[in-house]
């Protein structure tokens, strides 16, 4: 958003956090109350995604997993907080939820089961367009799951009007009856499941609705020999939440900060508690050997720029839900809403006993130039000295090298994908923010083929940087370049929104090209879009690799028909701006 609004987000937040301070009512609780790295860090239960016959054989799994209307303790000194959880039963309920472990090439069947009340707890703004409207706000809360890095059928992938009220009272326009259906026939990696219902994805989320995924291949990650085992191989899953000071509950805004417009939608969502697993700055016991950890950031709007003391470094072995062609070191990443860095750590080259994981990313990103972002801490490692058995993993110089390397020349298509924000007049408070100049529930404008890769040239006339995920496909960055004269780019766009006619190429002619870091160089399923730049990936829409059950005429095709069902998305990560249309259908042809 623009400068002017960062300064009055700023403000804002402080005159909240003095109201924290001060206490009463419905105030923020300050944080400062709330002492660190009291509480162990939580592993999520795994549930197996696949069944074993008598004889060993590899099977579908079946699982039913629910949606219940339960409470969560975020830290020792909080009173158990109202949330909405995914879990096997009420009892097990629990945020993030299960961690979903599915094998490669074995299916797994989901039945998701809405528990949810009549109405939502959170401020959810019935003047966007939303599911919960059409209810009038009191026929049952919506919701859909949407698998984010999976490879499926339109039916099974969460389309966002593919929502439902518990017990299917009220079913969504693109509604496909349970079970979901998850082929996993894709390369091993990290997912995760959350919330996707049409204006709703920001409260659901932040509610509680997210979970874990992970598709595992023993015969190709076996041989790597990274740290395995659930005590040595750990997600983490990091997002930032309020809570009101009387009573702990959760807090968000419920005044928009265009109220005669939103009365309850704003930009973004900000939480000044850091939590990881559910716990707001845990602590983790570990050993001095290394550890595998899939960080996963799950925040509404904030980004994460982690980095840890004592001189200790990450070594990305993964981004998203594909393994890198061989690791990457770094001392510090940023990660975007909804993106996965596969790390490990290795603690023996800690010289002291504990390590903080630590961020300073401005929020919102990437702020003004030349503000410098507080550092706060995330979680807390404590390195026990004793280790009684030698550390047997270790790094390989080569990961997966097998996977194709991006090629601009195979692109059948090139499309260009414009990020527009519209403000009120005569303020910089946005009302809205479209994709092409198009709401979401305009028609259908995309739609590639199957089989192939298209080149999309992402231009961003906004001051955000917007995380963008696209369903189904993977994709990989090959140039980030920002524009000149970049007001003068974007008054011409948003009265022609044609590229071509207001001279882009002359706007990106001698502008600065933006090195992609080394760890995001593969296959993604999201990437940081910078403001006033054109981002340019190469998106494929066919199997990273080839399928061995596949027939010689499926070659290059998914497992399933994608020309049927609702079809499916792209869109921005930052929940805030995704339920406020910056999203668009798509339709795969054949």
């Amino acid at each position: 958003m623009g400068d002017r609004r960062s300064a009055c987000l700023l403000a804002v937040a402080m005159v909240l956090q003095a109201a924290a301070v001060l206490g009463g009512g419905g105030a923020l609780l300050d944080p400062r109350r709330l002492e660190k790295f009291v509480d162990e860090l939580p592993d999520m239960p795994r549930l197996r995604g696949y069944g074993v016959t008598d004889g060993g054989a590899l099977v579908a799994g079946n699982l039913t997993i629910g949606m219940y209307d339960t409470t969560w303790k975020f830290h020792r000194d909080l009173p158990a907080t109202r949330v909405f959880a995914y879990g096997t039963s009420k009892e097990a309920a629990m945020v993030p939820g299960p961690t979903i472990e599915a094998m490669r090439g074995i299916p797994t069947h989901v039945t998701w089961v809405n528990h949810l009340p009549a109405r939502h707890f959170l401020p959810w703004d019935p003047t966007i367009t939303n599911a919960a409207s059409e209810l009038g706000g009191r026929g049952g809360v919506p919701t859909v799951v949407h698998l984010h890095g999976g490879v499926q059928h339109s039916s099974s992938d969460g389309h966002s009007l593919a929502w439902f009220t518990a017990g299917h009272a009220a079913t969504g326009p693109r509604f496909s009856p349970p079970p979901y259906a998850y082929p996993n026939r894709q390369p091993p990696g990290n997912l995760w499941y959350h919330d996707h219902a049409m204006g709703l994805t920001r409260v659901n989320i932040l509610a509680g609705l997210m979970g874990a995924y992970r598709v595992v291949s023993p015969g190709e990650e076996g041989p790597l020999n990274l740290p395995s085992g659930e005590a040595l191989d750990r997600n983490l899953v990091l997002f930032d939440r309020d809570f009101r000071a009387h009573d702990g509950a959760l807090f968000m805004n419920a005044t928009g900060n265009n109220p005669d417009v939103h009365p309850q939608w704003q930009p973004e969502y900000f939480g000044s508690v850091v939590v990881v697993n559910g716990k707001a700055w845990p602590f983790l016991r570990v050993r001095r050997r290394r550890y595998r950890f899939r960080i996963l950031n799950a925040s509404n709007a904030r980004f994460f720029r982690l980095s840890l003391s004592g001189g200790l470094r990450f070594v990305h072995v993964g981004s998203d839900s594909v393994y890198l062609a061989k690791p990457v070191s770094t001392k510090r990443f940023l990660v975007a809403p909804s993106e996965i860095a596969d790390v490990v750590i290795d603690f023996a080259e800690s010289s002291s006993g504990e390590a903080v994981l630590s961020d300073n990313a401005p929020a919102p990103y990437p702020g003004d130039p030349g503000d410098k972002a507080e550092t706060v801490a995330v979680m807390k490692f404590l390195i026990e000295d004793e280790d009684t058995e030698p550390d047997t993993s270790s790094v390989p110089k080569a990961l997966m090298r097998h996977y194709p390397k991006p090629d601009a020349r195979e692109a059948a298509a090139t499309r260009r994908i414009t990020m527009y924000e519209y403000t009120k007049n005569g303020t910089d408070e946005p009302t809205h923010l479209y994709l092409n100049a198009r709401s979401y529930m305009d028609p259908v404008t995309e739609t590639p083929r199957e089989g192939t890769s298209e080149l999309w040239e992402v231009i961003n006339l906004t001051d955000d940087n917007h995380p963008l995920h696209v369903h189904l496909a993977v994709f990989a960055v090959l140039e980030q370049r920002s524009l000149r004269r970049v007001d003068e780019f974007r008054d011409c766009m948003v009265r022609r929104n044609d590229a071509d006619a207001c001279g882009v190429g002359r706007h990106l002619a001698r502008g600065r090209r933006h090195v992609v870091p080394r760890q995001e160089r593969g296959w993604k399923n999201v990437f940081k879009v910078r403001p006033s730049a054109v981002t340019r990936i190469l998106v494929r829409f066919k199997p990273l690799v080839a399928d061995d059950a596949a027939s010689p005429e499926e070659e290059g095709r998914f497992p399933f028909d994608v020309t049927t069902g609702p079809g499916y998305v792209y869109h921005c990560h930052i929940l805030d701006h995704e339920d406020n249309e910056m999203m668009r259908p798509m339709k795969i042809v054949r």
